[in-house]
Protein backbone atom coordinates (compact mmCIF):
# COMPACT_ATOMS: atom_id res chain seq x y z
CA UNK A 1 0.00 0.00 0.00
CA UNK A 2 1.69 3.08 -0.75
CA UNK A 3 2.23 6.33 1.80
CA UNK A 4 1.94 9.76 1.45
CA UNK A 5 5.05 11.58 1.53
CA UNK A 6 5.40 13.93 4.59
CA UNK A 7 6.57 17.40 4.04
CA UNK A 8 10.59 16.31 4.59
CA UNK A 9 10.01 12.85 3.41
CA UNK A 10 8.93 13.64 -0.49
CA UNK A 11 11.39 14.13 -3.21
CA UNK A 12 13.26 16.50 -3.76
CA UNK A 13 12.44 18.74 -6.81
CA UNK A 14 15.05 20.44 -8.57
CA UNK A 15 14.65 24.39 -8.79
CA UNK A 16 14.94 25.94 -12.27
CA UNK A 17 18.30 27.76 -12.89
CA UNK A 18 16.18 31.33 -13.22
CA UNK A 19 15.12 30.87 -9.55
CA UNK A 20 18.46 29.85 -8.51
CA UNK A 21 19.81 32.54 -10.39
CA UNK A 22 17.91 35.23 -8.84
CA UNK A 23 18.31 33.14 -5.49
CA UNK A 24 22.17 33.81 -5.76
CA UNK A 25 22.21 37.45 -7.53
CA UNK A 26 20.23 38.57 -4.09
CA UNK A 27 22.65 36.84 -1.43
CA UNK A 28 25.66 38.61 -3.69
CA UNK A 29 23.70 41.56 -3.53
CA UNK A 30 22.02 42.26 -0.16
CA UNK A 31 22.49 46.04 -0.06
CA UNK A 32 21.57 46.37 -3.97
CA UNK A 33 18.22 43.65 -3.21
CA UNK A 34 17.19 45.97 -0.11
CA UNK A 35 17.48 49.60 -2.26
CA UNK A 36 15.20 47.82 -4.77
CA UNK A 37 12.67 47.22 -2.24
CA UNK A 38 13.00 50.78 -0.15
CA UNK A 39 13.71 53.40 -3.36
CA UNK A 40 10.64 55.43 -4.16
CA UNK A 41 10.25 54.21 -7.39
CA UNK A 42 7.71 56.60 -8.44
CA UNK A 43 9.92 59.47 -7.36
CA UNK A 44 12.46 57.45 -9.49
CA UNK A 45 10.79 56.89 -12.61
CA UNK A 46 9.36 60.97 -12.29
CA UNK A 47 13.31 62.31 -12.14
CA UNK A 48 13.73 59.53 -15.43
CA UNK A 49 11.35 61.27 -17.26
CA UNK A 50 12.44 64.88 -16.40
CA UNK A 51 15.97 63.95 -17.66
CA UNK A 52 14.73 62.12 -20.56
CA UNK A 53 12.61 65.38 -21.27
CA UNK A 54 15.90 67.43 -20.82
CA UNK A 55 18.02 65.82 -23.94
CA UNK A 56 15.05 66.44 -26.02
CA UNK A 57 14.65 70.02 -24.89
CA UNK A 58 18.82 70.74 -25.37
CA UNK A 59 18.68 68.84 -28.82
CA UNK A 60 16.05 70.91 -30.01
CA UNK A 61 17.84 74.35 -28.23
CA UNK A 62 21.31 73.00 -29.36
CA UNK A 63 21.44 74.33 -32.89
CA UNK A 64 20.41 78.14 -31.80
CA UNK A 65 22.92 78.10 -28.55
CA UNK A 66 25.84 76.57 -31.52
CA UNK A 67 25.08 79.30 -33.56
CA UNK A 68 25.17 82.28 -30.96
CA UNK A 69 28.67 81.03 -29.57
CA UNK A 70 30.40 80.37 -32.72
CA UNK A 71 32.45 82.82 -34.38
CA UNK A 72 35.49 83.45 -36.54
CA UNK A 73 37.84 80.13 -36.63
CA UNK A 74 35.31 78.37 -33.59
CA UNK A 75 32.61 76.82 -35.01
CA UNK A 76 30.41 74.80 -33.29
CA UNK A 77 28.07 71.82 -34.29
CA UNK A 78 24.80 71.92 -34.34
CA UNK A 79 24.49 69.22 -31.88
CA UNK A 80 27.21 70.43 -29.82
CA UNK A 81 25.31 71.45 -26.60
CA UNK A 82 23.29 68.14 -26.96
CA UNK A 83 26.66 65.78 -27.10
CA UNK A 84 27.91 67.33 -24.26
CA UNK A 85 24.64 67.02 -22.17
CA UNK A 86 24.78 63.24 -22.82
CA UNK A 87 28.47 63.26 -21.25
CA UNK A 88 27.01 65.26 -18.39
CA UNK A 89 24.11 62.71 -18.06
CA UNK A 90 26.06 59.86 -17.59
CA UNK A 91 28.32 60.96 -15.00
CA UNK A 92 25.10 62.35 -12.89
CA UNK A 93 23.02 59.87 -12.78
CA UNK A 94 25.06 56.78 -11.46
CA UNK A 95 25.91 59.88 -8.59
CA UNK A 96 22.42 59.94 -7.92
CA UNK A 97 22.43 56.24 -8.04
CA UNK A 98 25.00 55.72 -5.55
CA UNK A 99 24.05 58.18 -3.43
CA UNK A 100 20.67 56.83 -3.31
CA UNK A 101 22.34 53.46 -1.86
CA UNK A 102 23.23 55.17 1.44
CA UNK A 103 22.17 54.45 5.07
CA UNK A 104 20.50 57.84 6.41
CA UNK A 105 23.29 58.36 8.43
CA UNK A 106 26.37 58.32 6.08
CA UNK A 107 24.30 60.45 3.74
CA UNK A 108 24.00 62.92 6.35
CA UNK A 109 27.38 63.00 7.21
CA UNK A 110 28.31 62.93 3.66
CA UNK A 111 26.47 66.20 3.25
CA UNK A 112 27.42 67.50 5.93
CA UNK A 113 31.30 67.55 5.11
CA UNK A 114 30.26 68.91 1.40
CA UNK A 115 28.52 71.54 3.21
CA UNK A 116 31.26 72.82 4.64
CA UNK A 117 33.97 71.96 1.79
CA UNK A 118 31.19 73.65 -0.82
CA UNK A 119 30.70 76.59 2.13
CA UNK A 120 34.89 77.50 2.01
CA UNK A 121 34.72 76.86 -2.12
CA UNK A 122 32.10 79.89 -1.84
CA UNK A 123 33.85 81.92 0.32
CA UNK A 124 36.74 81.85 -2.56
CA UNK A 125 34.67 82.81 -5.34
CA UNK A 126 35.14 86.62 -5.42
CA UNK A 127 39.35 85.62 -4.90
CA UNK A 128 39.37 82.91 -7.36
CA UNK A 129 36.44 83.32 -9.28
CA UNK A 130 36.22 84.18 -12.97
CA UNK A 131 33.42 86.42 -14.39
CA UNK A 132 30.56 85.27 -16.97
CA UNK A 133 28.46 87.81 -18.29
CA UNK A 134 29.08 90.45 -15.77
CA UNK A 135 28.99 87.62 -12.15
CA UNK A 136 31.61 85.76 -10.10
CA UNK A 137 30.53 82.55 -9.46
CA UNK A 138 32.31 80.30 -11.32
CA UNK A 139 35.33 78.92 -9.99
CA UNK A 140 37.84 76.69 -12.05
CA UNK A 141 38.34 76.35 -15.99
CA UNK A 142 36.95 74.21 -18.76
CA UNK A 143 36.32 70.89 -17.88
CA UNK A 144 36.56 72.01 -14.82
CA UNK A 145 35.09 74.91 -13.80
CA UNK A 146 32.25 74.59 -11.47
CA UNK A 147 29.53 76.72 -9.70
CA UNK A 148 29.61 76.34 -5.64
CA UNK A 149 26.91 77.71 -5.01
CA UNK A 150 24.98 74.75 -7.10
CA UNK A 151 26.64 71.96 -4.79
CA UNK A 152 25.91 73.90 -1.63
CA UNK A 153 22.34 74.27 -2.09
CA UNK A 154 21.27 70.51 -1.13
CA UNK A 155 24.17 69.95 1.17
CA UNK A 156 23.19 73.14 3.17
CA UNK A 157 19.50 72.19 3.31
CA UNK A 158 20.41 68.99 4.48
CA UNK A 159 22.70 70.75 6.84
CA UNK A 160 19.93 73.34 8.12
CA UNK A 161 17.74 69.99 8.89
CA UNK A 162 20.15 68.62 11.10
CA UNK A 163 20.36 71.97 12.94
CA UNK A 164 16.67 72.35 13.36
CA UNK A 165 16.26 68.31 14.49
CA UNK A 166 18.59 69.00 17.20
CA UNK A 167 16.15 70.97 19.08
CA UNK A 168 14.11 68.20 19.01
CA UNK A 169 16.66 66.04 21.56
CA UNK A 170 17.47 69.40 23.68
CA UNK A 171 15.15 72.63 23.44
CA UNK A 172 17.94 75.22 25.31
CA UNK A 173 20.07 74.90 22.25
CA UNK A 174 20.07 77.89 20.35
CA UNK A 175 19.85 76.21 16.68
CA UNK A 176 17.64 78.93 15.46
CA UNK A 177 20.03 81.76 16.13
CA UNK A 178 22.98 79.75 14.80
CA UNK A 179 20.44 78.55 11.75
CA UNK A 180 20.17 82.75 11.50
CA UNK A 181 23.70 82.95 11.66
CA UNK A 182 24.61 80.77 8.71
CA UNK A 183 21.85 82.07 7.01
CA UNK A 184 23.27 85.59 6.58
CA UNK A 185 26.84 84.14 5.65
CA UNK A 186 25.73 82.31 2.98
CA UNK A 187 23.54 85.30 1.85
CA UNK A 188 26.32 87.51 2.02
CA UNK A 189 28.98 85.78 0.11
CA UNK A 190 25.94 84.61 -2.61
CA UNK A 191 24.93 89.17 -2.80
CA UNK A 192 28.62 89.77 -3.55
CA UNK A 193 28.84 87.56 -6.89
CA UNK A 194 26.16 89.16 -7.82
CA UNK A 195 23.33 86.56 -7.23
CA UNK A 196 19.93 87.26 -6.01
CA UNK A 197 18.57 84.56 -7.36
CA UNK A 198 20.43 81.87 -5.53
CA UNK A 199 19.55 83.95 -2.16
CA UNK A 200 16.32 83.62 -3.08
CA UNK A 201 16.12 80.11 -2.69
CA UNK A 202 18.37 79.93 -0.03
CA UNK A 203 16.08 82.11 2.14
CA UNK A 204 13.05 80.34 0.94
CA UNK A 205 14.19 76.98 2.03
CA UNK A 206 15.63 78.07 4.90
CA UNK A 207 12.21 79.92 6.04
CA UNK A 208 10.28 77.00 5.29
CA UNK A 209 12.47 74.19 7.24
CA UNK A 210 12.04 76.49 9.74
CA UNK A 211 8.15 76.90 9.68
CA UNK A 212 8.51 73.16 10.02
CA UNK A 213 10.63 72.78 13.12
CA UNK A 214 7.88 74.33 14.90
CA UNK A 215 9.60 77.84 15.47
CA UNK A 216 7.02 79.89 17.16
CA UNK A 217 4.46 82.55 14.78
CA UNK A 218 6.37 85.04 16.81
CA UNK A 219 9.26 84.36 15.51
CA UNK A 220 8.03 83.77 12.34
CA UNK A 221 6.51 86.95 11.88
CA UNK A 222 9.69 89.00 13.18
CA UNK A 223 11.39 87.06 9.93
CA UNK A 224 8.75 87.76 7.91
CA UNK A 225 9.19 91.17 8.51
CA UNK A 226 13.17 90.89 8.45
CA UNK A 227 12.42 89.26 4.86
CA UNK A 228 10.22 92.31 3.83
CA UNK A 229 12.81 95.00 5.41
CA UNK A 230 15.49 93.10 3.33
CA UNK A 231 14.09 93.12 0.08
CA UNK A 232 13.05 97.09 0.38
CA UNK A 233 17.06 97.71 1.66
CA UNK A 234 18.23 95.69 -1.66
CA UNK A 235 15.97 97.63 -3.57
CA UNK A 236 17.08 101.03 -2.15
CA UNK A 237 20.81 99.90 -1.62
CA UNK A 238 21.71 96.52 -3.98
CA UNK A 239 22.28 98.15 -7.48
CA UNK A 240 21.72 94.22 -8.69
CA UNK A 241 18.22 94.20 -7.06
CA UNK A 242 17.28 97.35 -8.21
CA UNK A 243 17.63 97.28 -12.06
CA UNK A 244 16.19 93.79 -12.03
CA UNK A 245 13.05 95.14 -10.28
CA UNK A 246 12.83 98.57 -11.94
CA UNK A 247 13.21 96.61 -15.54
CA UNK A 248 10.13 93.63 -14.61
CA UNK A 249 8.07 96.41 -12.90
CA UNK A 250 8.30 99.50 -14.71
CA UNK A 251 9.67 98.30 -17.65
CA UNK A 252 13.11 100.19 -17.98
CA UNK A 253 16.81 99.21 -18.89
CA UNK A 254 17.09 96.12 -21.03
CA UNK A 255 14.36 93.66 -20.93
CA UNK A 256 15.30 92.17 -24.67
CA UNK A 257 15.78 88.85 -22.54
CA UNK A 258 12.26 88.19 -20.81
CA UNK A 259 10.54 90.10 -23.92
CA UNK A 260 11.98 87.53 -25.93
CA UNK A 261 11.40 84.10 -23.91
CA UNK A 262 8.37 85.16 -23.68
CA UNK A 263 7.53 85.83 -27.51
CA UNK A 264 9.55 82.70 -28.21
CA UNK A 265 7.36 80.52 -25.13
CA UNK A 266 4.32 81.65 -26.94
CA UNK A 267 5.01 81.58 -30.55
CA UNK A 268 4.19 77.84 -31.24
CA UNK A 269 0.26 78.05 -29.89
CA UNK A 270 -0.68 75.03 -27.89
CA UNK A 271 0.58 72.47 -30.06
CA UNK A 272 4.51 73.87 -31.11
CA UNK A 273 5.83 74.33 -34.60
CA UNK A 274 7.23 70.66 -34.21
CA UNK A 275 11.07 69.37 -33.37
CA UNK A 276 13.30 71.32 -35.15
CA UNK A 277 10.62 73.64 -36.26
CA UNK A 278 11.32 76.42 -34.31
CA UNK A 279 12.81 80.11 -35.55
CA UNK A 280 12.32 82.85 -32.60
CA UNK A 281 14.91 80.28 -30.47
CA UNK A 282 17.92 81.76 -33.05
CA UNK A 283 16.86 85.27 -31.74
CA UNK A 284 16.95 84.26 -27.81
CA UNK A 285 20.03 84.52 -25.10
CA UNK A 286 21.03 81.30 -23.19
CA UNK A 287 18.25 79.26 -25.21
CA UNK A 288 20.08 75.95 -23.96
CA UNK A 289 20.10 77.04 -20.29
CA UNK A 290 18.19 79.91 -18.71
CA UNK A 291 15.50 79.99 -21.15
CA UNK A 292 15.20 76.27 -22.38
CA UNK A 293 11.45 76.04 -20.85
CA UNK A 294 10.48 78.88 -23.92
CA UNK A 295 12.22 76.96 -26.73
CA UNK A 296 9.80 73.58 -25.34
CA UNK A 297 7.32 76.07 -25.62
CA UNK A 298 8.30 77.15 -29.32
CA UNK A 299 8.50 73.73 -30.99
CA UNK A 300 6.41 71.45 -28.65
CA UNK A 301 3.73 73.99 -27.61
CA UNK A 302 2.09 75.26 -24.61
CA UNK A 303 0.54 71.58 -23.44
CA UNK A 304 4.23 69.98 -23.41
CA UNK A 305 5.36 72.94 -21.04
CA UNK A 306 1.83 72.49 -19.17
CA UNK A 307 2.89 68.57 -18.83
CA UNK A 308 6.29 69.88 -17.98
CA UNK A 309 4.89 72.04 -14.64
CA UNK A 310 2.75 68.86 -13.73
CA UNK A 311 5.98 66.63 -13.43
CA UNK A 312 7.44 69.36 -11.16
CA UNK A 313 4.18 69.54 -9.20
CA UNK A 314 3.69 65.85 -9.22
CA UNK A 315 7.73 65.31 -7.46
CA UNK A 316 6.77 68.01 -4.85
CA UNK A 317 3.25 66.32 -3.91
CA UNK A 318 4.54 62.67 -4.17
CA UNK A 319 7.52 63.89 -1.42
CA UNK A 320 5.24 66.20 1.11
CA UNK A 321 2.06 63.24 0.98
CA UNK A 322 4.66 60.48 1.60
CA UNK A 323 6.41 62.48 4.97
CA UNK A 324 2.51 62.78 6.36
CA UNK A 325 3.44 60.13 8.66
CA UNK A 326 7.19 60.16 8.79
CA UNK A 327 8.39 60.57 12.70
CA UNK A 328 12.06 61.02 12.28
CA UNK A 329 12.01 64.76 12.56
CA UNK A 330 15.92 65.34 10.83
CA UNK A 331 14.29 62.96 7.96
CA UNK A 332 11.39 64.81 7.13
CA UNK A 333 12.91 68.74 7.70
CA UNK A 334 15.68 67.13 5.04
CA UNK A 335 13.57 65.46 2.85
CA UNK A 336 10.74 68.66 3.01
CA UNK A 337 13.39 71.47 2.16
CA UNK A 338 15.39 69.81 -0.33
CA UNK A 339 11.96 69.48 -2.19
CA UNK A 340 11.29 72.90 -1.76
CA UNK A 341 14.49 73.81 -3.11
CA UNK A 342 14.13 71.47 -6.12
CA UNK A 343 10.32 73.00 -6.60
CA UNK A 344 11.19 76.63 -6.09
CA UNK A 345 14.03 76.66 -8.76
CA UNK A 346 11.42 75.39 -11.04
CA UNK A 347 8.88 77.36 -10.16
CA UNK A 348 11.46 80.72 -10.22
CA UNK A 349 12.77 79.72 -13.60
CA UNK A 350 9.26 78.67 -15.37
CA UNK A 351 7.89 82.21 -14.18
CA UNK A 352 10.99 84.33 -15.67
CA UNK A 353 9.86 82.69 -18.85
CA UNK A 354 6.73 83.73 -18.74
CA UNK A 355 7.84 87.26 -17.32
CA UNK A 356 5.76 86.53 -14.11
CA UNK A 357 9.27 87.17 -12.21
CA UNK A 358 12.25 89.39 -13.22
CA UNK A 359 15.28 87.50 -14.49
CA UNK A 360 17.31 85.61 -12.69
CA UNK A 361 19.80 83.54 -14.47
CA UNK A 362 18.41 80.03 -13.11
CA UNK A 363 18.42 76.71 -14.75
CA UNK A 364 15.15 74.53 -15.01
CA UNK A 365 16.21 71.52 -12.70
CA UNK A 366 17.32 68.57 -14.85
CA UNK A 367 16.26 69.92 -18.50
CA UNK A 368 18.47 72.92 -18.68
CA UNK A 369 22.08 72.68 -19.78
CA UNK A 370 24.89 72.48 -17.76
CA UNK A 371 27.35 70.27 -15.55
CA UNK A 372 27.59 72.35 -12.17
CA UNK A 373 23.48 72.06 -12.89
CA UNK A 374 22.94 68.37 -13.56
CA UNK A 375 25.98 67.13 -11.02
CA UNK A 376 24.63 69.67 -7.95
CA UNK A 377 20.96 68.31 -9.05
CA UNK A 378 21.92 64.79 -9.08
CA UNK A 379 23.33 65.00 -5.64
CA UNK A 380 20.09 66.33 -4.71
CA UNK A 381 18.02 64.14 -5.93
CA UNK A 382 19.97 61.25 -4.46
CA UNK A 383 19.92 62.57 -0.83
CA UNK A 384 15.94 62.96 -1.52
CA UNK A 385 15.85 59.55 -2.51
CA UNK A 386 18.01 58.00 0.28
CA UNK A 387 15.93 59.99 2.79
CA UNK A 388 12.63 58.90 1.59
CA UNK A 389 13.81 55.30 1.23
CA UNK A 390 11.33 53.01 3.29
CA UNK A 391 10.57 49.40 4.18
CA UNK A 392 7.38 48.75 2.66
CA UNK A 393 7.02 45.81 4.61
CA UNK A 394 7.07 47.79 7.87
CA UNK A 395 3.60 49.18 9.62
CA UNK A 396 2.93 52.53 10.60
CA UNK A 397 3.28 53.08 13.83
CA UNK A 398 0.45 53.13 16.39
CA UNK A 399 1.08 56.08 18.26
CA UNK A 400 1.05 58.56 15.04
CA UNK A 401 -1.58 60.62 15.30
CA UNK A 402 -4.39 60.02 12.46
CA UNK A 403 -6.46 62.58 11.70
CA UNK A 404 -10.09 61.55 10.94
CA UNK A 405 -11.21 64.61 9.36
CA UNK A 406 -14.13 65.00 11.75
Amino acid sequence: MATIPGPMTGPVVPRSKAVVSRQNTRDKHPQLGLWFWEIDRVLLLLVTLLISIGLIAVAAASPAAAERYSEGTVQFDQYHYLYRQLVWVVLSVPVMLVISTMPKDRARRMALVLACIFLFCLALVPILGSEVNGAKRWIGSGFAKFQPSEFLKPCFTVGMAWLLSLKVQDRTLPVVPLSALLMGVVALLLMKQPDFGQTVIFGTVWLALLLLSGVSIRIMGWLFGAGVAGVIGAYLFYDTATRRINDFLFQTGDTYQTDMAHATLTAGGLLGTGPGGGEMKFRLPEAHTDYIFSVIGEEFGLIACLGIALLYIAIVVRVFVKLLDEEDQFQLLAAAGLTTQFGVQAMINMAVNTQLAPSKGMTLPFISYGGSSMLALSLGFGLLLAFTRRNPYLVRSPYVFKWSGK
